[in-house]
């Protein structure tokens, strides 16, 4: 008998051998069913291998094989390749790429009814009412049918008898529709028409390339990746086109644009899918019909059958990093991807990442630039506002001069937008009689004061309580204060300030979910909001063309911190959420808020001056040899307690194997040093870029023997720190 090598969904290192029973056709890719223990467990077929006479293994037979077309090549070859770049189980990968299981069977089906033919007997006015809501509904539920017609079930089940309803079998998961590359785009111009005619013409000559489209806000980056996609519909009838956007809500704002163009919206994936959403698309993909795919950072472990074209939109966003689990950065992955599968990727930004600029400026990317928006819109003017000489009055965070630009704004029937990254209305609760900070239960992370729930809140954890009467620690009663503003008390202020504006906050607190988002977009859109009030959120992807005023309440809260990418994130968002304003006929004003206007960050982000600041960045991370032009990984070690996780980690310090080039820090207490109950530790591993560090870890942890209680996760090119 064939032997097959098979690699479970299961946190395993590598297959494991089973016999095909005889008549069972496998070739590698096919999933499977095959014995762990007493239970089957899906699996993917490794390679198939003839039977090796003289061995004398016992081995469990295949139980049985899913009738889908095998996962692609390219696509398995990406999977082996992400284990060993991220140092994880392949198991663990390839668990990822399956995470809608029940795609793997054909859809359900259900019973529909529609009309048939005139009925046989009396028509009663219930009946009759059915029949005019099936005329209206077409093919239907019998529930959904009879609710509509305000009758029971068996007045629907009684017109099948009748011969006036007809019953059929319908697939619960259909097809998304087809969409179609030749229904008209928008006017491009100049700018956008060169841009897309390069990332047509490197498409039609095939194999792997890469672009970055560098583009101001408002330009119109995605009328020219349009192009791209539509390139690809038109040239080759099963090539698949993945769109990757940092944030849920991008996804459902842009899905109208997509109809738009194509006809048809695409297959969505992310995680606020429900669990038939899900199956449905990754069904479609899985057999190749679904044409275009858009979604969050995961929608990149999908199994195309044949994956042509990756756009990664904002791709400087660090949401593309996935910090659990399997750390992985989107981005990075998608270039890898789309090597393999020997296609082109779209790197889109108005303010690439260092590392994109670099690869661009080195020539392993090629580099398309929008440098101006189309026709009159221009972008903002910023301007800062120094609180150390132009302070907000005593408990209040807006400037004056920021506060009257919003009464302007108001008065002219325009729309402000004020952006601060923190939920909530105050980010610290303290005692006012024992100074007593309020924090989450078993870590060090402090509770959140959200005014309108009426309940503290810790945005790590998930831990929530209602505002306690007393104080927790010394009892005194009313003598919680919240300290610092988070964007319920801007919202706060402003009621006072414009008592006859329009005011919603935009964060994730008041956007759960599709729905909500759009809400919130759809009523800015349409000028029903006089005053947004948001987190990260708003500066990403939104277009509102009446919108002309930009306030940033705090701009330094991303500066603090020991993270090598925080001048650069700060820069990127405050950017963003500025290039929100003026994105039409009437010009835009951003506003500026900090007490280090001297920061080179806010000097570049005033004068426009993107490229100088990233010259700056360029060369102190050339000195230090940081990414890009260096490399960096970290260990985080957790356990119950103190004791314990330092013991571990002076073993695994012992460990570290010896190498040429690489420089290890730690351990040292990590910055959130106990989360959930445990203990963190953390080490950091530099190198140059010529040293293979996912191997050089992968040795490390090949090493160790810690403890069932002793947690270690491994996260190559760190974006956290904490």
């Amino acid at each position: 008998m064939p032997i097959a090598r098979i690699l479970f969904t299961m946190p395993l290192p590598e297959p494991f051998d089973y016999t095909v029973p005889e008549g069972m056709d496998l070739v590698p890719g096919a999933y499977v069913a095959a014995p762990v223990g007493p239970y089957d467990r899906l699996g993917m077929v490794v390679e198939v291998l003839p039977d090796q006479p003289g061995t004398n293994r016992k081995l469990k037979a295949v139980t049985a094989v899913y009738d889908v077309p095998p996962m692609a090549a390219p696509m398995r070859e990406f999977l082996t390749w992400a284990s060993r770049y991220t140092v994880s189980h392949p198991g663990t990968i390839l668990s990822m790429a399956l995470r809608a299981r029940e795609a793997l069977v054909p859809s359900p089906v259900e019973l529909r009814y529609q009309l048939a033919g005139p009925p046989e007997g009396r028509l009663t006015p219930a009946r009759a009412k059915v029949l005019e809501q099936a005329a209206a509904l077409g093919s239907v539920s019998s529930s959904e049918l009879a609710a509509a017609a305000g009758v029971s079930s068996s007045v629907v089940k009684g017109l099948v008898g009748m011969g006036a309803l007809e019953e059929i079998e319908e697939q619960v998961d259909l097809p998304f529709p087809a969409p179609n590359p030749d229904l008209p785009g928008a006017v491009l111009t100049g700018e956008q028409a060169f841009a897309a005619e390069e990332l047509r013409e490197g498409l039609r000559k095939g194999g792997f390339s890469a672009y970055l489209l560098d583009g101001v806000t408002g330009s119109g980056k995605t009328e020219v990746y349009f192009e791209a996609i539509a390139e690809v519909l038109r040239s080759d009838p099963e090539a698949q086109i993945l769109v990757l956007l940092p944030e849920i809500a991008l996804t459902q704002a842009i899905l109208t644009r997509f109809e738009q163009r194509f006809g048809a919206a695409p297959a969505p994936w992310h995680s606020g899918l429900n669990p038939k959403e899900r199956r449905r698309t990754m069904r479609e993909v899985l057999h190749g019909r679904a044409r275009i795919v858009i979604g969050a950072r995961s929608a990149l472990f999908l199994p195309f059958r044949r994956l042509k074209l990756i756009i990664v939109d904002e791709e400087h966003d660090g949401s593309y990093k996935q910090e659990d689990g399997v750390t992985y950065h989107a981005r990075d992955l998608a270039v890898m991807r789309a090597k393999l599968e020997e296609g082109a990727v779209v790197l889109a930004s108005a303010t690439p990442a260092l590392e994109t600029v670099v690869n661009a400026e080195a020539g392993r990317y090629i580099r398309l630039r929008l440098a101006a928006r189309p026709g009159t819109a221009r972008l903002p003017e910023i301007e800062l506002i120094d609180l150390r000489k132009a302070p907000p009055e005593k408990g209040k965070w807006l400037s004056p001069l920021l506060a009257l630009s919003l009464a302007e704004t108001l008065a002219a029937g325009e729309q402000s937008l004020l952006f601060l990254n923190r939920r909530g209305y105050a980010p610290l609760v303290i005692c006012k009689a024992c100074g007593e900070k309020l924090k989450s239960p078993g870590t060090e992370n402090w509770l959140t004061e959200h005014r309108y729930s009426g309940r503290l809140v810790c945005h790590l954890t998930g831990y929530s309580i209602p505002k306690p009467a007393t104080c927790p620690k010394c009892g005194a009663a009313d003598s919680l204060m919240g300290v610092g503003p988070g964007v319920e008390r801007v919202a706060e202020e402003v009621r006072v300030l414009l008592p006859n504006a329009r005011i919603e906050i935009f964060s994730s607190d008041t956007a759960q979910g599709g729905e909500a988002t759009r809400g919130i977009v759809d009523r800015m859109a349409a000028s029903e909001i006089d005053v947004l009030i948001g987190t990260q959120i708003v500066a990403k992807g939104h277009n509102f063309p009446n919108l002309t005023l930009v306030g940033v309440v705090d701009a330094d809260s991303g500066l603090k911190g020991g993270d090598l990418r925080a001048g650069e994130r700060t820069y990127q968002l405050l950017s963003q959420v500025a290039g929100r304003a003026g994105r039409a006929e009437r010009p835009g004003k951003a506003y500026v808020q900090t007490y280090t206007p001297d920061n080179p960050a806010m000097l570049a982000l005033a004068a426009n001056d993107r490229d100088g600041y990233l010259a700056i960045e360029r060369e102190v991370r050339s000195e230090l040899g940081l990414p890009p032009f260096g490399r960096l990984a970290a260990i985080v070690l957790s356990a119950p307690s103190a004791e314990l996780v330092d013991k571990a980690a002076l073993e695994i310090a012992a460990a570290a194997p010896n190498s040429e080039g690489i420089e290890l820090f730690g351990p040292a207490p990590a910055p959130i040093t106990v989360l959930r109950g445990r203990h963190r530790r953390r080490f950091l591993v530099k190198s140059p870029r010529s040293v293979d560090l996912s191997a050089y870890m992968t040795a490390w942890v090949g090493r160790l023997k810690l403890p069932s209680q002793v947690r270690l996760a491994v996260d190559i090119d760190p974006y956290s720190f904490l």
